[in-house]
């Protein structure tokens, strides 16, 4: 994961709490190392705990937001099955969890 990403992991927290985010992983040249300072953008797939209505509003929100506290472009994909086979490869081969919201839940 490169370190723009791991410097800001606790803001890319407070973002994703703030969206109900449930789990943001990254992949791609940001997640092997492959990242070009000059033209990659960092990809993202994100889980949300509730996809009420609004869900859209809160995709691009959430993707903007991620875009100004990185300062680089950012691609944001949901979570589920990924149909291109090139593209489910390099997420298996690739995929790292930036963020998962606990359960709030008192254990008894």
């Amino acid at each position: 994961m490169i370190d723009l990403v791991q410097q800001k992991r606790d803001a890319i927290a407070e973002l994703a709490r703030a969206y109900g985010v449930r789990t943001l992983d990254i992949f791609g040249s940001a997640a092997t190392g492959a990242f070009n300072q000059e033209s990659s953008d960092i990809d993202f797939i994100v889980e949300f705990a509730d996809m009420s209505p609004g869900i859209a509003n809160r995709y691009l929100d959430f993707a903007e937001a991620l875009e100004r506290l990185l300062g680089r472009p950012v691609d944001l994909m949901f979570a589920g099955p990924i149909s291109n086979p090139y593209l489910r490869r390099s997420v298996q081969l690739s995929r790292e969890r930036v963020f998962e919201e606990r359960s709030r839940q008192a254990t008894s």
